[in-house]
């Protein structure tokens, strides 16, 4: 997991609601057990047409959308099934923040273990979003993590909330792994205490 402090991105409007992580990431790619290399098979059943090419309507196929990294997005994006792969293809693919009205819970929980930043927005700022995305090409927004601010070149500025835990595992880049071994040095005391 890389340090998430202040980040540019393209923004890909996914004007959808109830996508859920099925959609995200197809089950027939569950078969894998890495954690890397989903980042091909996301959306694949919008993404590509059934004789395996590009269906040019689906937004992420679109040449202005082609590597962007942050993904906007209607209400309870990321449900249905808790699979873990949905988070680990949307990272992969190269996504590092997620904006919607809501997320599954399961699904919120696993994109800030795997490094992105899942920011909730009420609907109309989230419909604002969709709109600046729409009429400006090229989309950025700047998002600023240490000062909860989201930004673009035309005059927006907003603030979002997140856990104050969640930021700091972003901030210093530490998963599950990484929390655990802030403690090696009490761990290595009790094992040499208890050997």
């Amino acid at each position: 997991m890389e340090k998430f402090q202040k980040f540019t991105g393209v923004v890909l409007p996914m004007d959808r609601a109830n996508v859920d992580t099925d959609q995200i990431m197809p089950k027939q790619f569950l078969k894998r057990i890495e954690r890397s290399g989903f980042g091909q098979f996301v959306f694949y059943d919008w993404r590509f047409n059934e004789d395996g090419t590009e269906n040019l309507d689906f937004e992420l196929n679109k040449p202005e959308y082609r590597g962007a990294t942050i993904l906007l997005a209607r209400r309870n994006f990321g449900s249905g099934s808790s699979r873990e792969h949905a988070p680990w293809g949307l990272a992969d693919y190269g996504f590092r923040v997620l904006i919607a009205p809501s997320f599954a819970d399961i699904f919120y929980n696993n994109t800030f273990k795997n490094g992105m930043l899942p920011i909730v927005l009420s609907e109309e700022i989230v419909q604002e979003l969709f709109e600046r995305a729409t009429r400006y090409p090229d989309y950025e927004m700047a998002v600023d993590l240490e000062g909860q601010t989201l930004s673009d070149a035309y005059g927006l500025a907003l603030s979002f909330e997140v856990d104050a835990f969640r930021k700091r595992c972003l901030l210093e880049a530490l998963d599950d792994i990484g929390l655990t071994l802030e403690h090696e040095p009490e761990i290595a005391a009790w094992e040499k205490a208890n050997s």
